[in-house]
Protein backbone atom coordinates (compact mmCIF):
# COMPACT_ATOMS: atom_id res chain seq x y z
CA UNK A 1 0.00 0.00 0.00
CA UNK A 2 1.03 3.57 -0.67
CA UNK A 3 -0.11 6.61 1.26
CA UNK A 4 -0.11 10.03 -0.36
CA UNK A 5 -0.40 13.19 1.69
CA UNK A 6 -0.84 16.61 0.14
CA UNK A 7 0.02 19.91 1.78
CA UNK A 8 0.37 23.54 0.89
CA UNK A 9 -3.14 24.61 0.01
CA UNK A 10 -4.72 27.78 1.29
CA UNK A 11 -6.64 30.97 0.63
CA UNK A 12 -4.90 33.48 -1.61
CA UNK A 13 -5.74 36.41 -3.84
CA UNK A 14 -5.73 36.42 -7.61
CA UNK A 15 -2.18 36.75 -8.92
CA UNK A 16 -0.61 35.13 -5.86
CA UNK A 17 1.39 31.90 -5.76
CA UNK A 18 1.21 28.65 -3.83
CA UNK A 19 3.30 25.52 -3.72
CA UNK A 20 1.61 22.18 -3.20
CA UNK A 21 3.52 19.14 -2.06
CA UNK A 22 2.70 15.45 -2.13
CA UNK A 23 4.63 13.03 0.05
CA UNK A 24 4.47 9.30 -0.59
CA UNK A 25 5.10 6.57 1.94
CA UNK A 26 4.66 2.85 2.26
CA UNK A 27 6.41 1.66 -0.90
CA UNK A 28 8.90 3.17 -3.35
CA UNK A 29 7.20 5.28 -5.99
CA UNK A 30 10.17 6.30 -8.09
CA UNK A 31 9.19 4.04 -11.01
CA UNK A 32 5.76 5.50 -11.60
CA UNK A 33 4.04 8.50 -13.10
CA UNK A 34 2.56 10.93 -10.62
CA UNK A 35 0.00 13.61 -11.34
CA UNK A 36 -2.14 16.35 -9.86
CA UNK A 37 -5.88 16.51 -10.37
CA UNK A 38 -8.42 19.01 -9.11
CA UNK A 39 -12.12 18.94 -8.43
CA UNK A 40 -14.91 21.36 -7.59
CA UNK A 41 -18.49 20.55 -6.56
CA UNK A 42 -19.63 21.54 -10.03
CA UNK A 43 -17.12 19.55 -12.06
CA UNK A 44 -15.70 16.07 -12.31
CA UNK A 45 -12.14 15.50 -11.25
CA UNK A 46 -9.84 16.90 -13.91
CA UNK A 47 -6.21 16.41 -14.80
CA UNK A 48 -3.94 19.35 -14.01
CA UNK A 49 -0.35 18.19 -14.48
CA UNK A 50 1.68 15.01 -14.54
CA UNK A 51 5.29 13.89 -14.46
CA UNK A 52 6.95 10.63 -15.44
CA UNK A 53 9.07 8.59 -13.08
CA UNK A 54 12.34 10.46 -13.66
CA UNK A 55 10.89 13.85 -14.49
CA UNK A 56 11.86 13.41 -18.11
CA UNK A 57 8.40 14.18 -19.35
CA UNK A 58 5.69 16.49 -18.05
CA UNK A 59 2.22 17.36 -19.23
CA UNK A 60 -0.17 20.15 -18.31
CA UNK A 61 -3.75 20.93 -19.04
CA UNK A 62 -4.03 23.99 -21.27
CA UNK A 63 -5.62 26.12 -18.54
CA UNK A 64 -2.47 26.03 -16.40
CA UNK A 65 0.32 25.99 -18.97
CA UNK A 66 2.83 28.73 -18.29
CA UNK A 67 1.54 29.25 -14.75
CA UNK A 68 1.97 25.89 -12.99
CA UNK A 69 5.14 23.80 -12.77
CA UNK A 70 5.30 20.19 -11.66
CA UNK A 71 8.44 18.58 -10.25
CA UNK A 72 9.45 15.57 -8.19
CA UNK A 73 12.26 14.47 -5.92
CA UNK A 74 12.45 10.69 -5.89
CA UNK A 75 15.04 10.65 -3.13
CA UNK A 76 12.41 12.23 -0.87
CA UNK A 77 9.40 10.49 -2.45
CA UNK A 78 7.89 13.89 -3.06
CA UNK A 79 6.14 15.69 -5.87
CA UNK A 80 5.45 19.40 -5.97
CA UNK A 81 3.22 21.72 -7.94
CA UNK A 82 4.16 25.38 -8.10
CA UNK A 83 1.10 27.49 -8.80
CA UNK A 84 1.79 31.01 -10.03
CA UNK A 85 -0.51 33.79 -11.17
CA UNK A 86 -3.47 32.07 -9.58
CA UNK A 87 -6.95 32.82 -10.84
CA UNK A 88 -10.35 32.40 -9.18
CA UNK A 89 -11.09 29.55 -11.59
CA UNK A 90 -8.17 27.62 -10.10
CA UNK A 91 -10.19 27.26 -6.90
CA UNK A 92 -10.61 23.54 -6.22
CA UNK A 93 -9.52 20.65 -4.10
CA UNK A 94 -6.20 19.44 -5.49
CA UNK A 95 -5.36 15.75 -5.36
CA UNK A 96 -2.09 13.93 -5.74
CA UNK A 97 -2.32 10.68 -7.71
CA UNK A 98 0.03 7.79 -8.38
CA UNK A 99 -0.13 5.44 -11.33
CA UNK A 100 0.91 1.89 -10.49
CA UNK A 101 2.26 0.88 -13.90
CA UNK A 102 5.94 1.38 -14.83
CA UNK A 103 5.07 3.00 -18.17
CA UNK A 104 6.56 6.44 -18.93
CA UNK A 105 3.37 8.04 -20.13
CA UNK A 106 1.08 10.52 -18.40
CA UNK A 107 -2.58 9.53 -18.52
CA UNK A 108 -5.14 12.26 -17.99
CA UNK A 109 -8.00 9.99 -16.92
CA UNK A 110 -8.41 9.46 -13.17
CA UNK A 111 -9.12 5.76 -13.68
CA UNK A 112 -5.49 5.19 -14.67
CA UNK A 113 -4.33 6.08 -11.16
CA UNK A 114 -4.47 3.69 -8.26
CA UNK A 115 -3.44 5.74 -5.25
CA UNK A 116 -4.84 9.11 -4.23
CA UNK A 117 -4.23 11.60 -1.49
CA UNK A 118 -6.96 13.13 0.62
CA UNK A 119 -6.79 16.47 -1.19
CA UNK A 120 -5.83 20.00 -0.26
CA UNK A 121 -8.07 23.02 -0.77
CA UNK A 122 -6.91 25.92 -2.90
CA UNK A 123 -9.13 28.98 -2.83
CA UNK A 124 -8.37 32.03 -4.95
CA UNK A 125 -10.31 35.21 -4.31
CA UNK A 126 -10.74 37.91 -6.92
Amino acid sequence: QVQLIESGGGLVQAGDSLRLSCTASGRPVNSFTMSWFRQTPEKEREFVAGITWNGGRTNYTDAVKGRFTISRDNAKSMMDLQLNDLKPEDTAVYYCALRWKPIPTIPIMPDEYVYWGQGTQVTVSS
